[in-house]
């Protein structure tokens, strides 16, 4: 409301309360439900503001429209603000810009995560996600906040091959089992669905093994059946593995009924 009313003392009472509660999706998420026309002076001004917290709003307001800020991004992507810098790697990585992609390279030395891992994944955006492998990888098994995105990354980095092997190399491990279920799932091969099935039987992977099987099979979102209760709906074992914690878990009986009618292999593209 203090955007469309163009009150830059409620403009900035709000950003003051943000920065207080730090707490900035709210704002970010106001920030794009304007037009870029509407927003536009004030996001001008932000991303050149002293102030670090200016500036991500900035970046939050362009990302949101995917307007590219242009000159401005160049220096944006090395801001002394990590989390700044950070999201404006995303957005050049998000639009394309190849430009940028030496400052990308340098930031995967960052001493900060997030900027490691944005940086790695906007190469991959422009196509050169071997650059950041290493990086990507180290990320997906980290455990973090952006686990889940640094593993889509690197599998996307590719080579496939390659892809596959390392994934291989993750099974062997209980720590990292789970992060290789889901990154097989990202492959896009609907031919392992009998393997995954199997690991759904299997507590300690059964929830990674669900979130391919939807990735893989979308259309099995609707389909309630497939879906447990309660972990204790499966077994015992699930139940003692899962507690009170919430998953996402399939009953593979039912997926594999479901499959015989359902879920037949399509090509894949190349």
């Amino acid at each position: 409301m203090a955007i469309e009313q163009e009150d830059a003392k409620r403009v900035e009472s709000t950003i003051e309360a943000v920065r207080q509660a730090d707490e900035r999706r709210g704002l970010v998420g106001a920030l794009s439900w304007h037009k870029p026309q509407k927003i536009g002076k004030l996001v001008r001004d932000w991303l050149r503001a002293h102030d670090a917290l200016l500036r991500y709003l900035g970046v939050a307001a362009c990302a949101a429209h995917a307007v590219d800020p242009k000159q401005l991004l160049e220096r944006l992507v090395r801001d002394p603000d990590a989390d700044t810098r950070a999201l404006s790697l995303r957005l050049a990585g998000k639009l394309k810009r190849t430009d940028l992609a030496r400052e990308m390279v340098a930031e995967l030395e960052a001493a900060d995560e997030g900027v490691r891992l944005w940086a790695g994944w906007a190469l991959t955006e422009l196509g050169s996600g071997d650059l950041a492998r290493a990086e990507l990888r180290s990320s997906a098994v980290a455990d973090g906040f952006e686990a889940l995105t640094a593993l889509r990354a690197a599998v996307k980095a590719g080579p496939e091959k390659e892809v596959r092997a390392w994934l291989g190399g993750l099974m062997k491990s209980p720590q990292t089992a789970p992060v290789a279920v889901r990154g097989i799932g990202m492959l896009g091969d609907r031919t392992v669905l009998p393997w995954l099935i199997e690991r759904m039987k299997e507590p300690t992977l059964a929830a990674a093994a669900g979130s391919s099987f939807l990735e893989l099979f979308p259309v099995a979102r609707e389909e309630t059946k497939l879906f447990a209760n309660d972990a204790a709906q499966i077994g015992p074992d699930f139940a003692k593995h899962f507690g009170d914690n919430q998953a996402t878990l399939l009953l593979a009986d039912k997926v594999e009924t479901w499959a015989k009618t359902h879920a037949q292999p399509v090509a894949r593209p190349g």
